[in-house]
């Protein structure tokens, strides 16, 4: 309750003549801002505006400046929420479901509720946080979707869902220790809510991207999600008419990757391209349906690195050519990108203990030129691939 107050100090005209006083405040301006602003307001209020100030920076990345800049944060709900271009998607994939109604458990700061009310989705957005609940209510009625958007401080565990088309939950995978990795350790578990998003006609379930897939419930669609190459989610769908399916999704695009049950691709010689899969399709499993992609092979049964002989184009990894492929021998490396001038250098590993600043630090490259360098296995032996992005 007492950091509820601050917060409701926010939404008063003078908290907020003060918000767009303070807006765009430099962390290295904050002493300088502060004392001059309490000469004029209450301490407790300026210090409660620069600190969403900040918060508004630092949530520009995943809901962009002219979200960011109009809602409200708490430092939890920046770090937890989900990235504007993620929840627009899942959005859309419910929407394409016939779904115009959702109970959105564990809303958080209400980020997945305004995608969904975007896409004319009615949304119950509950969490049992008083300060949560009231910063996702005072971002509805900031964005102008308070009409779609009803928030409810309440256990989520005690809502009637039975009203609308669809369940989205998004539980708490974070405790005071840090991250939690397993689902039953989630809050609420996972177990319940699988229970609840099996009396839904459709569901939804953001859970960790490191879930291993026996944990996988059979009659969910499993999707892996990345955007900008980074893997941001898991989710457990319901309800698509593709129970025990696995995808992987990339953003922007979106693009997607379903799996074909194929068998594991057997290793072979290094070749003249190697393809570097999309995080979300290596956590999917669906290394093999790139490496028929691209008619390859992997360098190391363990290493999710696929070379081939042919640049075969793909929208489900990176492809490099490869133009030295030497034991692993920091000496050598360093002789090599010396003599081709080399001072851009990039350093990519899988399979390798070695960090690549540390490598970087060793070799310090210098010239004009640019390289990429591949610490990895093949066939089982420490190795460096040096080549270059294709295209």
């Amino acid at each position: 309750m007492n950091d509820l107050l601050p917060f409701r100090s926010l939404l008063t005209p003078e908290g907020r003549a003060l918000l767009d006083e303070v807006r765009g405040t430099a962390p290295a301006d904050e002493l300088a801002v502060a004392t001059r602003l309490r000469r004029d307001h209450p301490a407790d209020l300026v210090s409660a505006a620069l600190g969403q100030a900040l918060l508004r920076q630092r949530a520009t990345a995943k809901f962009g400046a002219e979200d960011a800049e109009r809602m409200f944060f708490t430092p939890h709900g920046v770090e937890q929420s989900t990235r504007t271009s993620v929840a627009t998607y899942r959005a859309g994939r419910l929407k394409d479901l016939g779904v115009t109604s959702v109970a959105d458990l564990c809303c958080g700061i209400g980020g997945d509720a305004i995608a969904l009310a975007r896409a004319g989705i009615r949304v119950l957005a509950v969490d049992r946080d008083p300060l949560t609940a009231a910063v996702a209510r005072a971002n509805a009625e900031a964005l102008g979707l308070a009409g779609l958007i009803e928030v409810r401080e309440a256990d989520v565990t005690e809502v009637e869902t039975a009203g609308y088309d669809a369940v989205f939950v998004d539980p708490a995978r974070r405790g005071g220790r840090g991250r939690i990795f397993d689902p039953e350790a989630y809050s609420p578990p996972l177990s319940w809510a699988v229970e609840v998003a099996s009396a839904s006609r459709v569901a939804a379930l953001k859970i960790a991207p490191g879930i291993p897939h026996e944990a996988v419930p059979a009659r969910a669609e499993a999707e892996w999600i990345s955007d900008g190459g980074d893997v941001k989610e898991a989710v457990l769908w319901f309800g698509t008419g593709q129970p025990g399916a696995v995808r992987a999704t990339l953003l922007p695009g979106p693009r997607s990757l379903l799996s074909r049950g194929l068998p594991d691709p057997g290793v072979r010689p290094v070749g003249r391209y190697l393809y570097e899969p999309d995080g979300a399709v290596i956590r999917a499993h669906l290394v093999a349906e790139v490496a028929e992609e691209v008619n390859g092979g992997l360098l190391d049964a363990t290493i999710a690195y696929v070379t081939a002989d042919e640049l075969r184009a793909t929208a489900y990894a990176s492809a490099y050519e490869i133009t030295d492929q030497l034991p692993f021998n920091v000496k050598r490396l360093k002789a090599l990108l010396r003599e081709r001038e080399v001072g851009i250098l990039t350093v990519k590993k899988r399979g390798s203990a070695v960090e690549p600043e540390e490598l970087r630090r060793k070799v310090r490259p210098q010239g004009p030129n640019s390289a990429t360098v591949f610490l990895t296995r093949v066939a089982g032996a420490p190795t460096m691939l040096i080549g270059h992005p294709s295209g």
